[in-house]
């Protein structure tokens, strides 16, 4: 088994994630199988208890487990199925230790970091590093990243076990790479490379010496830079990988391709690659970056949440929303609405944030109402279902956003006043949705009904079109409310339908409202198993609903037409051909008639600059 350790300095969110899925792509792209673990030093058993303000979502696993967003990151990049134990905390780590020293296995020993601690996150990481996230095949290389920062006072225990577990598992097999920023404040003009002096020198003082240093910085930085933290931080000049600011994050796997990555891990962990070229599905992650680069139509999607404060909050919908938009060829707008803005009582105390809510709602070309748990902001997401319902705009409700539909319609349409959720009304006249007493024991953490579970269909719907006409799915879900069942035939009586359930037909899960252009709510979260190359049902449906193309998708047996931009059918010889093309690697005509490099290490130049010749094939 192969290692990767991803660190970070100077600043937290410095981009890890980002790279060091961009390394298993890369890894994958020319047949080695991967996976990847995510260390968070935090003491929480897991990230189920937070705050989306705290730290981001929370993402839910096949199995259930609740763990850190990056470990989303991992999944869209790879397409890999990882499982709970993928997401090390502080917490596991000191609760596995202190029950086995409450059964006695350390034999009347002084329990302590070292090496007691020490040794169980070494032996964590090399049991999960072994199992399968993609078919059957057991990984050769394992990408670990550190979260936090190095000198933080909760990663010690991790960067110690590291410093040990280099030795372990030899030099050959075991390979650090340092993220680190680079700034460049408008006084000086020129990028400042002490912070990661200083950075990898506290690195190296803890007994880890960087093999890659990736600079993050917000424009591309010279050769004089790379040399300088060449000579101050004991690294080869070609080890210091500059990872400016891109257009899309779907470009770093192949900026970090153009510098060399894959021949220099090829060396360094001898991992024998017999040509370190990357094969086609790099090819069609360069397209994909391309497309993304490259949209001029667009697409307004209204997101209603009551976490709109921080964007990481719904970074798997947004994500998922971007794969949809890629797809059918437009740019994603994104506007996020704060939930409450669009309640009446907002009205009379802030008129301004009112109207403004209600104008970017009103301009929009679809709706999106996602998860969330609590009262706050609970009538704003009503009045938005109610609005897309009567207006006739392409609305996706997903967890609670279906729970809001259904409150909407019972309360509007079946004239059930008071019609509520026990979850915000536990006195409600008509609980339309209630809890689930099996999934809430008493604690919070843990306890809902969660991950992969099978969704059975009822009826022949555009949902059920959208999922390729199947009788079923399996998707994943995170919630501890439902749709109360002794209500769901009135509600289909007058047209909104349920028209999937659960495999013990007991529970609601994807509700469907008749003689609408597109008004879906799923109680399971289709954004978790969206792709880059292969987006959610639910999600592409929003969106071909939102510019008028829902209609001839389904008329067409869910397939784009072959002229569509992002359609498959486009043969590998003609991608290939594309990329191999004279200048095309190096230059690409942007929206604004300039070129540039690819991977962005010149800066742009005129047009007029390039010949004829290169200028036809770049129109071909």
């Amino acid at each position: 088994m192969k290692y990767i350790l991803v660190t970070g300095g100077v600043i937290s969110g410095v981009g890890k994630g980002v790279i060091a899925s961009s390394f298993g792509t890369l890894l994958d792209c020319v047949g080695i199988p991967v996976t990847s673990i995510k260390i968070d030093p935090y003491i929480n058993i897991d990230a189920g208890t937070f705050s989306p303000y705290e730290h981001g979502e929370v993402y839910v696993l096949d199995d259930g487990g609740e763990v850190d967003l990056d470990l989303g990151n991992y999944e869209r990049f790879l397409d890999v199925t990882l499982h709970r134990d993928n997401n090390i905390t502080t917490g596991k780590i000191y609760k596995q230790v202190i029950e086995k020293e409450r059964e006695g296995s350390y034999l009347g020993k002084t329990v302590q970091v070292v090496p007691h601690i020490t040794d169980a996150i070494q032996e964590w990481v090399e049991r999960v590093a072994k199992q399968p996230v993609k078919g059957k095949n057991t990984p050769q290389v394992c990408i670990v990243e550190l979260g936090g920062t190095i000198g933080d006072i909760e990663g010690m225990p991790f960067v110690e076990a590291f410093r040990q577990f280099q030795f372990r598992v030899k030099r050959e097999n075991f390979c650090v790479a340092h993220v680190s920023l680079v700034p460049s404040p408008r006084s000086t003009g020129e990028p400042k490379t002490k912070p990661t002096q200083a950075s990898v020198r506290e690195l190296r003082g803890l007994g880890l010496s960087p093999d890659l240093i990736m600079c993050r910085s917000e424009k591309v930085i010279g050769q004089e830079v790379k040399e300088k933290i060449s000579n101050f931080c004991h690294v080869a000049p070609e080890q210091v990988i500059c990872i400016h600011d891109l257009a899309s994050i779907y470009h770093v796997p192949l900026l970090m391709e153009a510098n060399g990555v894959i021949d220099f891990l090829n060396e360094r962990l001898q991992l024998n690659i017999k040509v370190p070229r990357p094969n086609r599905s790099l090819y069609k992650w360069r397209d994909l970056a391309r497309r993304a680069e490259n949209l001029n139509k667009e697409v307004k999607i209204a997101l209603v949440g009551k976490y709109t404060k921080l964007e990481d909050a719904y970074a798997s919908v947004v994500k998922a929303l971007q794969h949809a938009s890629i797809t059918v060829g437009y740019k994603l707008s994104l506007k996020f609405i704060e939930a409450c803005h669009l309640e009446r009582t907002t009205k009379t105390d802030n008129p301004a944030l009112y109207y403004e809510a209600w104008g970017q709602l009103t301009a929009s070309d679809g709706v999106i109402v996602p998860g969330g748990f609590g009262q706050r902001g609970i009538e704003g997401k009503i009045r938005a279902c109610q609005w897309a319902r009567e207006k006739k705009k392409p609305y996706l409700g997903i967890c609670l956003g279906l729970q809001a539909s259904v409150i909407e319609f019972t309360r509007n349409v079946l004239k059930l006043e008071g019609a509520n959720s026990t979850e915000v009304d536990p006195k409600t006249p008509h609980p339309v949705v209630i809890d689930m007493p099996e999934h809430h024991p008493g604690q919070m953490g843990g306890t809902m009904r969660l991950g992969k579970r099978t969704t059975l269909f009822r009826y022949d719907s555009v949902i059920r079109k959208l999922y390729g006409g199947t009788d079923k799915v399996d998707e994943r879900h995170r919630h501890r409310y439902e749709v109360n069942p002794d209500y769901v035939e009135k509600m289909e009586e007058k047209g909104l339908m349920f028209v999937g359930h659960d495999a013990d037909q007991k529970r609601m899960e994807v509700v469907e409202l008749k003689d609408h252009p597109y008004y879906v709510g799923t109680q399971y979260h289709p954004e978790y198993l969206s792709r880059p190359l292969k987006p959610s049902p639910p999600f592409l449906g929003l969106i071909l609903a939102s510019v008028g193309r829902l209609p001839s998708y389904l008329n067409q047996g869910c397939k784009f037409s072959p002229r569509h931009s992002s359609d498959d059918s486009a043969s590998e010889d003609e991608s290939r051909q594309r990329l191999l093309m004279p200048n095309v690697e190096k230059l690409r005509i942007n929206g604004n008639g300039y070129l540039h490099e690819i991977n962005g290490i010149v800066d742009r130049s005129s047009s007029s600059a390039v010949s004829a010749n290169s200028s036809d094939e770049l129109a071909n």
